[in-house]
């Protein structure tokens, strides 16, 4: 049988494992499902660049293949999977023994629509701006910045992604808001007004 984008398309997250399970040949679906997604994420907390975030994302999904069989059921699975990648990431930046160091954020004109795939066209310069403040703050508040407001997740799926407690998560948003605004007036500008 080969496996078209309508018949992915029918069946949700938990069917997909399932057929997973007995016919691998699913995994395609689960790969085109998510990779956009992750790979925009993986870019977001790293600024890496983008054949360095579809390496991070290989490994991933290679982990994601190879531990499919112990996927719990009473998680949500885009967490699940979002929690693998957020690790690989991290284990990928734990490995860069310079990371940081000489650390360019390669702007080129396709940024802007990179980053916010909501952007308007006179939002670019305030993209740029937000991606450069992100890359300012540590990686514990850029993190949930990123899950909250860039990739749109509730306090439950970034507690279960980042295996914290859901007020543990709350309370480092509102950190993590304090200390972009501290960053954005350091250099005059206003994002929240």
């Amino acid at each position: 049988m080969i496996i078209t984008k309508e018949i992915c398309n029918q069946l949700n997250d938990i069917e997909l494992v399932q057929k997973v399970m007995t016919e691998i040949d699913y995994f395609s679906c689960i790969y085109e499902r998510y990779e956009p997604k992750l790979l925009r994420y993986v870019k977001r907390i790293t600024g890496v660049s983008n054949e360095e975030a579809e390496d991070i994302l290989q490994e991933a999904f290679l982990k994601i293949w190879r531990n499919i069989n112990s996927y719990d059921t009473d998680l949500k699975f885009s967490t699940w999977i979002y929690r693998i990648v957020h690790n690989e990431t991290i284990s990928y930046w734990r490995k860069q023994s310079s990371f940081g160091k000489d650390h360019q954020i390669d702007l080129d004109e396709n940024f802007p629509e990179e980053f916010d795939s909501n952007s308007q066209p006179g939002d670019s310069n305030k993209n740029v701006l937000t991606h450069e403040i992100l890359e300012l703050l540590p990686l514990k508040y850029k993190t949930i910045l990123v899950l909250k407001f860039l990739e749109g997740m509730d306090y439950d799926e970034i507690s279960d992604i980042l295996k914290i407690p859901p007020g543990t998560v709350a309370t480092r948003i509102n950190r993590a808001k304090k200390a972009f605004s501290a960053i954005s007036e350091q250099m005059h500008i206003s994002f929240f007004e």
